[in-house]
């Protein structure tokens, strides 16, 4: 079995609100252009494998990766669809080259977002439909339960999760592919419209257009293709229970889990002393709290303390969401995970501009399907 696995080649497109002047498989290429430019490969002579991350409900297309190909210069190559989040993807990719099935492999995510009308009507579908469809109430009613139930566990107040949206729309201003940075005043995140309360509108990511494609190489090609590749320590993925009748709603075990999977993975026993900083899904700002003790980085004890301190902020001494997260790059759906990949690689190849951290080694990246759903996936990557 391939023992080491890397991250060789990334390219993306997009990231704003709408992208009427181009099509999907336009934005698609664009993407794979660069992160085959990056990677130093030819998509038609060196890559063996690719993979599509795609909803079929969402692009309007039954088995969908039969429209990626061409874009990715993998015509009559091997070419799946996973239907989870980008880093499912990513880690479907790093497990066939692990396995020897491939030893360059590519990996697509991406968002069109703009083309869907009826966003939560697709959502309110993946409800269960004799339990929680009938109901016939918006999904983000259950973000709204699951953020009451943290807050009070925790004792966090809603002023803390104000703070989670200002320091992510504050990121995104040093980061040139975020489109929703801005530099909130905290009564102008707190007086937004109420959603499901105590979730306001302010606290939730917006759609953004976007796409992401990663190259994937077994160790010794990685070292030869790429001066700076990025190494894929650990990775762990679980899933939940389903019904919403079942699950924990003050805590996130389905994130724990998957968590010590990657640990175990990446030899990491202090998580909180080893991951210089964290890439985590904040598609919700209370999910940015709620994850962190789930991941082992924060106890929740000190979640109200690090937002306040500024534990959290770049110059922080734990970085979450250097990127802006989805709060301030929006919401790339099936792309989240991806998206909080690129800004990782980024930071640990010392290439993040503005936003470079003092020489980071160890990056976490998490990632969540979203609602109505308990699936989530973690990378462990680590410098050269």
């Amino acid at each position: 079995m391939e023992k080491e696995v890397a991250i060789v080649g990334i390219g993306w497109e997009g990231f704003q609100p709408t992208s009427s002047h181009y099509s999907y498989k336009e934005m698609i290429y664009q993407a794979a252009k660069k992160a085959y430019h990056d990677a130093n490969v030819d998509p038609r002579k060196d890559i063996q494998s690719f993979v599509t991350v795609a909803e079929d409900f969402i692009e309007g297309t039954s088995i969908f990766d039969e429209y990626t190909p061409d874009q990715l210069g993998a015509a009559l190559k091997p070419m799946h669809t996973i239907t989870g989040d980008g880093l499912h993807g990513l880690i479907t990719a790093y497990l066939m080259i692990r396995s020897g099935i491939c030893q360059i492999a590519a990996v697509e995510a991406h968002s069109k977002a703009s083309n869907v009308k009826t966003l939560p009507h697709i959502t309110h579908y993946a409800l269960d439909p004799f339990l929680n469809r009938p109901f016939e109430f918006h999904p983000d009613f259950i973000a709204g339960l699951e953020m009451t139930r943290f807050l009070h566990e925790s004792r966090l107040t809603a002023e803390d999760c104000a703070l989670v949206v200002q320091k992510n729309r504050r990121n995104a201003l040093d980061n040139p592919f975020a489109p929703y940075g801005c530099d909130y005043h905290l009564s102008e995140i707190q007086d937004s419209n109420p959603v499901a309360y105590p979730l306001l509108e302010s606290h939730i990511a917006q759609p953004a257009d976007g796409a992401i494609v990663i190259v994937l190489a077994k160790g010794e090609i990685a070292a030869s293709l790429s001066k700076k590749p990025v190494w894929i320590n650990g990775v762990g993925w679980c899933n939940d229970a389903y019904n919403l009748e079942y699950r924990d709603w003050g805590d996130l075990p389905y994130v724990t889990q998957a968590a010590q999977m990657a640990y175990r993975q990446a030899n990491i026993q202090t998580p909180a002393k080893k991951v210089n900083f964290a890439e985590i899904d904040d598609l919700y700002a209370y999910r940015e709290l709620m994850s962190l003790p789930a991941l082992g980085l924060i106890p929740k004890s000190e979640l109200s303390d690090a937002i306040r301190s500024g534990k959290l902020c770049p110059q922080g001494d734990l970085p979450v969401n250097i990127s802006g997260g989805s709060l301030g790059m929006g919401n790339l759906l099936e792309a989240n995970g991806c998206a909080r990949l690129i800004e990782a690689v980024l930071q640990l190849r010392g290439e993040a501009g503005k936003s470079q951290i003092v020489n980071p080694h160890i990056g976490l990246v998490q990632s969540w399907r979203g609602i109505p759903t308990t699936s989530t996936a973690v990378v462990i990557l680590a410098a050269s």
